[in-house]
């Protein structure tokens, strides 16, 4: 079938990303070849469109947030403070460090988490003399919180943004829901990683050659507006939700703020010490065409009746009770997201609940399972290193910092360690549906 064909294709590009062709160029190429063949219409686009345009802007824009606060300096802060709450002992760090990686990936998105923290986390520990099994155990740490515990808010994943909007859930009700679950995540996540990495912590750490966290901050002024800036974006999440105002419109304007603190806009760029050109540059324009170009892909699938099979499987669970669907669907969209990636298994998984739905799935499963599939591709890339691009890049990233993490090892600990985070958050959301 070509479309199934155009889109193995994709996904091999895209992953593979042979020298000159980035992720974006890769994911329309294939999007070009579905339009050619038939496996999609030119009507087709539009749609594709109206359900990732807002998600693509809000990932752009909390990147570029994230790049400012890091020049700034506010993540290198922030862990030094969490190097020292420590207090020189390693069991009681490495908690600490999960913890401060799970609120990045609330507030910054799962990949701001993985690829922000986890360079100053191994600069710390290089600080700190830890052993090779130590820091490994903190690198496999912090890049799977960022995906344990994206799951809070709309703008902690990609996913979770594409999803929402699909099914028109506002900013408020997400969290509602999302929120109690996430932190039933988070608190299995610490207890797999305490157990399965607790023996490779050292006793006690020396703290006495710690930097002072203010030696980290290289932009006072940015840094101090931070906090406020932060506090009055969430704040605005929850405002706007009832008047449906899109979640990119209210991260842009974060964004705006601080890049205008950043270069110093009312002074012309005098005493500017973060170059805004520099963070432009490298914000993920790329993602814009990847995300048209990818669901363009997923959607010739679709047209292609795969939705069509998986809602059958849907429409079964949703007969077997709350439990049952929102398990069944989880474990399908985790298991699509480790294979597929999670970018176009979200947009298969919503499209296949939709299709389900027109078939009279009660509202109260119906919902339980959009959650589900939400939940299932969050979590279900940590399977797999192909599972998302933000664990694609974080392995890059090690690869450059001089760290490598093979396939094989990596899928060891994933298959060791999601298998009970996703289960537990799947069963909290459940309960948690049951009650509200």
């Amino acid at each position: 079938m070509p479309a199934i064909l155009i889109f193995l294709a994709t996904l091999v590009l895209v992953i593979w990303q042979p020298r000159g062709l980035n992720i974006g160029w890769s994911a329309m190429g294939g999007a070009l070849l579905a339009l050619a063949t038939g496996a999609i219409s030119w009507h087709d686009i539009p749609v594709v469109w109206g359900i990732i345009w807002d998600a693509t802007f809000t990932f752009v824009a909390l990147i570029i947030i994230s790049l400012v606060l890091d020049e700034a300096g506010f993540f290198h802060w922030a862990a030094l403070h969490v190097a020292r709450w420590g207090g020189g002992y390693g069991r009681r760090l490495f908690p600490l460090t999960i913890v401060l990686g799970a609120l990045i990936a609330a507030v910054f998105a799962n990949d701001g988490a993985a690829l922000l923290l986890t360079p100053i986390v191994m600069a710390i520990l290089v600080q700190l003399e830890f052993s090779t099994a130590a820091t490994f155990a903190f690198v496999i740490a912090t890049g799977f919180v960022a995906d344990t515990t994206s799951l809070p808010f709309m703008i902690s994943n990609l996913v979770n943004i594409v999803s929402a909007n699909y099914f028109g859930i506002p900013f408020d009700r997400y969290a509602a829901v999302m929120v109690p679950v996430d932190l039933l995540s988070l608190l299995a996540t610490l207890a797999v990683l305490v157990l399965a990495f607790g023996r490779r912590l050292p006793e006690r750490y020396p703290t006495a050659h710690l930097p002072d966290p203010r030696s980290a901050i290289r932009d006072p002024l940015v840094f101090r507006a931070s906090f406020p800036v932060l506090a009055l974006l969430l704040a605005a999440y929850f405002v706007t939700a009832r008047w449906q105002v899109p979640v990119s419109a209210v991260t842009i304007t974060g964004a705006l703020v601080l890049l205008a603190l950043a270069g110093r806009w009312w002074r012309a760029g005098r005493g500017a010490r973060i170059s805004v050109p520099t963070i432009l540059r490298e914000a993920p324009w790329k993602i814009v065409v990847f995300s048209l170009g990818m669901y363009l892909v997923v959607y010739g699938l679709r047209n292609a009746g795969l939705t069509g099979y998986v809602a059958e499987a849907l429409q079964w669970l949703a007969g077997q009770g709350t439990v049952a669907a929102t398990l069944g669907t989880g474990l399908i969209a985790a298991l699509l997201s480790s294979v597929l990636n999670n970018m176009p298994a979200v947009l298969v998984g919503a499209l296949s609940i939709h299709q389900a739905a027109l078939q009279a799935a009660p509202p109260r499963i119906h919902e339980a399972m959009v959650y589900a599939n939400i939940i299932g591709c969050d979590l279900g890339p940590k399977f797999t290193p192909i599972g998302s691009l933000a664990t694609l890049l974080w392995l890059h990233v090690l690869e450059r910092k001089g760290v490598h993490i093979g396939w094989g090892a990596y899928m060891k600990t994933g298959l060791l360690l999601t298998p009970p985070v996703l289960l537990l958050a799947l069963l909290g959301l459940a309960g948690w549906l049951a009650l509200a």
